[in-house]
């Protein structure tokens, strides 16, 4: 029978966001892959599942997360990581991957998947929904992300404030991921745009350490690299302004 490889959105951190389905896939593998720095810290995505399994049913692996200047490093980590997994795969017929927010956005495990299809022949490969951080994020601070015929931009600060700004000049609502080390420049954008007095940001979202804050406040300090921001339209048309 072929192996197979699920990947487990566990939520932005909270153990009671994780969704029943995604509890179930983490109890029916018989491992489960958490992703850790090369630091040896625990994750959030390990901390999350602790909740739900046995830590004797944990594997770390290493993916050198926060490696984003030395390609080749990155890329033997990577190779390395997929080895330790494929190897898992060939002892057990159902391996999990636990990711924070959701498998299919911005995860790690899009690249491992790529990896093992390649290095484990037949090996299926499925993913299970989980809550994202603009959810979160949303819920937390009672901004509404959508509306109508609103549309949705999520960007990654990481590839740079001009793409930022030029999602921030259109329409809708606009979420920045990982915009923590670049705050200034963040909060330089939504002030050009006319969007600095709607916007919120959060970190550790469900957490102990949680932050929700207006982006106003933003004062150019470095914030945790996992920093979300939500920056709202303006909304001037009443209830049902734009459907």
């Amino acid at each position: 029978m072929s192996s197979k490889l699920v990947g487990v959105g566990v939520g932005p951190g909270d153990p009671e966001l994780v969704t029943v389905k995604g509890a179930n896939a983490l109890r029916a593998a018989a491992v489960v892959v958490v992703p850790v720095m090369d630091t040896g810290e625990q994750g959030r995505a390990e901390a999350t599942v602790l909740h739900y399994v046995p830590e004797d049913k944990v594997v770390k692996v290493v993916f050198a997360l926060n490696e984003r200047t030395d390609r080749a490093r990155r890329e033997a980590a990577w190779d390395a990581a997929g080895g330790r997994v494929a190897e898992l795969l060939k002892r057990h017929a159902s391996v999990a991957f636990a990711t924070i927010g959701d498998p299919n956005v911005y995860s790690t495990f899009t690249y491992l998947a790529q990896t093992i299809a390649a290095l484990v022949p037949g090996v299926v490969v499925e993913t299970v929904p989980g809550i994202t951080a603009m959810q979160e994020l949303a819920a937390r601070s009672g901004a509404v992300l959508t509306e109508g015929t609103e549309p949705l931009t999520l960007v990654p600060v990481t590839a740079g404030s001009a793409v930022l700004k030029e999602a921030l000049a259109g329409p809708g609502t606009v979420v920045a991921y990982k915009f923590g080390r670049q705050a200034a420049e963040v909060a330089e954008a939504l002030a050009e745009t006319g969007r600095l007095a709607e916007a919120v940001w959060g970190s550790a979202l469900g957490l102990p350490e949680e932050s929700v804050r207006p982006a106003a406040e933003l004062d150019g300090t470095p914030l945790p690299y996992l920093s979300t921001l939500i920056a709202p339209p303006r909304r001037d048309g009443g209830r049902g302004g734009k459907l």
